[in-house]
């Protein structure tokens, strides 16, 4: 179990140190910033990365949302759960820290949203708390299928973490106006704790939106498409 803790730990911290990473030290600048169609990338390419690098030791989660839907379509065993969201919870505040960190060695720098995610006034649209919480469980439901469909044995095999990542990316392209994107409570809870904002006092719907779409997206694989459950 400590190896797989210690993956899970690692892929998150490389989620939201890569991910998160390049929204506040890379896409700002107007002349080399990456925009959100960097950022998008960079959340898909941490996955995608890391699910090569992990993958088989833990599963390759990195998400508390992932780990519940595994559950709930019967790929991941109950008793893991909670070991696994403190092992990502873990690594994702210490990316966060150590990317507040390396953030704060430039003169001038201020935290402000720090890569958080947010409704209302803390979302980069202006969208409220009703859209924000649709567009995050609709798409991280969307994320439980492809990482069921394509990690399924009768997908073709070593392709997942492909799919996977892309969707990550997509899933980002669509959202980031909306919430900053979340899909995922560690990454949501990590830079809230050190952003100048009161991301705080929202991340009660960065975890109950994703974690909501995850049983949702999981139970419509496990009624409706799965061919190949395993306890």
């Amino acid at each position: 179990m400590l190896r797989k803790l210690t993956a899970e730990c690692l892929g998150t911290f490389w989620l939201v140190f890569g991910g998160c990473g390049s929204a506040v030290l890379a896409a700002g600048y107007p002349e080399l910033g990456i925009g959100f169609a960097g950022v998008s990338l960079a959340f898909g390419l941490t996955v995608l990365t890391m699910a090569y690098a992990v993958g088989h030791v833990s599963g390759g989660h990195f998400n508390p949302a992932v780990s519940l839907g595994l559950a709930i379509a019967g790929r991941f065993g109950w008793k893991d759960l909670l070991p696994y969201w403190l092992a990502q919870l873990a690594g994702g505040v210490l990316a966060a820290a150590t990317l507040y960190a390396v953030a704060s060695g430039k003169a001038g720098w201020v935290a402000g949203g720090f890569a958080s995610n947010g409704f209302g006034t803390l979302s980069p649209g202006g969208y409220g708390m009703e859209a924000a919480f649709l567009v995050e469980a609709v798409l991280t439901a969307g994320f439980l299928l492809v990482i069921l469909g394509s990690t399924s044995s009768q997908a073709p095999q070593g392709f997942a973490p492909i799919a996977i990542g892309l969707a990550l990316t997509l899933i980002h392209l669509v959202s980031i106006p909306v919430t900053n994107t979340s899909v995922n409570p560690a990454r949501s809870t990590a830079v809230a704790l050190f952003a100048e904002t009161a991301a705080v006092g929202q991340l009660w719907l960065f975890w109950l939106a994703p974690l909501v779409g995850a049983a949702i997206g999981a139970l419509i694989w496990r009624l409706a498409l799965s061919s190949d459950r395993a306890s």
